[in-house]
């Protein structure tokens, strides 16, 4: 069990190393993207459909990083005051009741539009440009990132993984 544990930190870690490389990216798409339109005149909307793009993708993997990190949103003005094993045994038992519920509806509910918009490569409809499925896929990749780490969580019996860095 413990070796499938690991092994899930391992992707989950993977994956959110790889995305912390979407920021610099983004930022500078963000940041072209008005000088693009006023200056240039040309490619604000292929740099507007990029970032969307970049922003789903980094989005959907720093959820599951922040959560690593102990640093995601938590009702945590009560919480604060509980004991570490109470605050483990409650973060379980919403892994198991609340998160990977979600997560597996998520999933299964958006299977065939994630398989549509894959097998067509479903560009934005306002503009043309290739690249909406990677926004449409985003929220498989979130659900399955957010169900992966409360399936570690769940059979590791303790905290989220300590030391997991956000993206």
């Amino acid at each position: 069990m413990a070796q499938f544990v690991a092994a899930i930190d391992r992707l989950i870690q993977a994956s959110v190393d790889a995305a912390r490389w979407l920021a610099l990216p983004l930022v500078a798409i963000l940041f072209l993207q008005w000088p693009l339109r006023d200056l240039v005149k040309a490619w604000s909307r292929e740099a507007n459909d990029l970032g969307q793009c970049l922003f789903a993708l980094y989005v959907a993997v720093a959820v599951t990083a922040a959560t690593r990190a102990g640093r995601h949103l938590a009702a945590d003005t009560l919480a604060h005051h509980f004991a570490p094993r109470t605050r483990a045994c409650l973060g379980r038992a919403l892994g198991l009741l609340a998160l990977a519920p979600w997560a597996v509806f998520i999933l299964v509910t958006g299977f065939s539009a994630l398989l549509g918009t894959l097998a067509q490569l479903e560009a934005f409809p306002d503009t043309s440009n290739p690249g909406y499925f990677l926004v449409k896929a985003s929220a498989s990749l979130l659900a399955l990132l957010v169900l992966l780490q409360a399936i570690a969580d769940i059979l590791r019996g303790d905290a989220p993984a300590s030391g997991a860095q956000e993206p």
